[in-house]
C-alpha cells in the first residue's frame, strides 16, 4: 500500500479537525471512528475482511503504513476473527494523538502550543491548507447532492462521519438536517464501512458486550438479558511520547 493518497483515519481526523478553533469535533466518539476507520483502510487494502461480525485477517503481509500495520499485527496475533465492536470497544490510547502528529509530520497541520487556566500546557493543531479538508467534504457533498453510489472509500468515509456524529459538524442547523439524513444513508453502499460504523455506534450505545443475532426460530427461547458474551481484550496503540518532560494535554 503506498502512501500517496490519505488514510481514511487522516481523512476522518481532518473532517473533525475545526479549521478555527484547531479542536475536535466529537473528540470520544472520535477516538472510536479512527479505530474503525483502520479497519475499514485494512479491509480495503486487502489484508482483513468481514466474517458476519467478526473480522479476520485474510493477508497478514505489512501495508508500509507503520499505525495500520501495528494494528494488523494485533489483529494476527488473536489468531481468531475478532468481534467489530470489541475490537473498536478496545482503549485506543494515544492513538488519536498518533494520527496528529503524523498530519503534522506531513505538514498538514500545524501545532499551536497554548495553556490551559494559565497553567496546563495545552497543544492545539490547526490545518495549514484548508483546501485538502474541503476536498475531503466536497467528495461527501457530491455523494449526498447527486444519489450517485459513490466509491467504497467515500462511502466508509461518509459512514465512519455519521457513526461519530460528525453530521451537525459538517451540516449544521436546520437546514443541514436533509443533508445529515443522506449522510446517514451512504452508509448502505459499502458492507465493511457499514459494519464498522454500526459497530461504532454499538460500543457508544453501550452494545458492547452483547452481539448481535438473529430473530429467535419460532418454538425457541431467545437468551435473556444476562446471555452476554465475555468481551475480548482490549487492543491499543501505544501513546506517542509528548516533547519535554511535562506531558502536554491535547485539546479536545
Amino acid at each position: 500500500m503506498g502512501r500517496s493518497r490519505r488514510t481514511l483515519p487522516e481523512e476522518l481526523l481532518l473532517l473533525a479537525l475545526d479549521p478555527t478553533t484547531g479542536t475536535t469535533a466529537q473528540p470520544q466518539s472520535l477516538d472510536l471512528g479512527l479505530a474503525g476507520a483502520q479497519l475499514v483502510e485494512l479491509a480495503l487494502a486487502g489484508r482483513i475482511a468481514p466474517d458476519g461480525d467478526r473480522i479476520a485477517v485474510v493477508a497478514p503481509r505489512p501495508t508500509g503504513d507503520p499505525t495500520l500495520d501495528c494494528a494488523l499485527e494485533l489483529l494476527r496475533r488473536r489468531g481468531a476473527p475478532v468481534r467489530a465492536v470489541n475490537w473498536i470497544g478496545g482503549p485506543r490510547l494515544g492513538l488519536r494523538q498518533t494520527y496528529l502528529s503524523h498530519l503534522e509530520r506531513c505538514g498538514m497541520v500545524h501545532a499551536v502550543e497554548g495553556q490551559m487556566c494559565g497553567v496546563l500546557p495545552t497543544t492545539r493543531y490547526q490545518a495549514t491548507d484548508t483546501a485538502i479538508s474541503r476536498e475531503i467534504k466536497a467528495r461527501l457533498d457530491s455523494a449526498i447532492r447527486t444519489g450517485v453510489p459513490p466509491d467504497p472509500r467515500t462511502a466508509a468515509l461518509a459512514a465512519l462521519a455519521h457513526a461519530v456524529g460528525l453530521g451537525k459538524h459538517l451540516y449544521p442547523g436546520n437546514e443541514g438536517r436533509s443533508s445529515r439524513s443522506r449522510l446517514r444513508d451512504l452508509i448502505r453502499h459499502d458492507p465493511m464501512g457499514g459494519l464498522v460504523a454500526h459497530a461504532v455506534m454499538d460500543v457508544q450505545n453501550g452494545a458492547a458486550a452483547q452481539p448481535r443475532r438473529s430473530p429467535a426460530p419460532a418454538g425457541r427461547q431467545a437468551a435473556g438479558p444476562g446471555a452476554r458474551s465475555a468481551p475480548e481484550p482490549a487492543r491499543g496503540v501505544p501513546a506517542q511520547p509528548r516533547h519535554g518532560s511535562m506531558a502536554r494535554a491535547v485539546a479536545h
